[in-house]
């Protein structure tokens, strides 16, 4: 029976590949999000300062399931970041952001 467990979570597992450009990763320090019914827009944006015009440097589009999923992940990784390394300070001061973006837009 412990053998059968053991394909089960073999069957479960998902090899991920992470090619070389992606790792690099994008910066961006502005995140807009979006929603319809059936989706989640993200937008991943690069706000440079004394520069009026933003770039949207990445898009991810998710499921509301999978929208609430990756909340409850950066609640998880924001209390252990605060734990080891002590509050995220946060300024009171909003980013500028262009007004012409969008509907049921929320930032961060």
């Amino acid at each position: 029976m412990e053998e059968n467990k053991g394909n089960k979570k073999q069957q479960n597992q998902i090899n991920i590949e992470l090619p070389d450009d992606v790792a690099e990763g994008v910066y961006a320090n502005l995140a807009m999000v979006a929603h319809s019914n059936s989706e989640f827009v993200i937008d991943f944006i690069r706000l440079m300062p004394g520069v009026p015009k933003a770039k949207v440097k990445s898009r991810v589009v998710v499921t509301p399931e999978h929208a609430k999923r990756l909340l409850n992940a950066l609640k998880d990784n924001i209390n252990k970041y605060e734990k080891n390394f002590g509050p995220i300070k946060q300024s009171e001061e909003s980013p500028k952001f262009p007004m012409n973006f969008g509907s049921n837009v929320g930032e961060a």
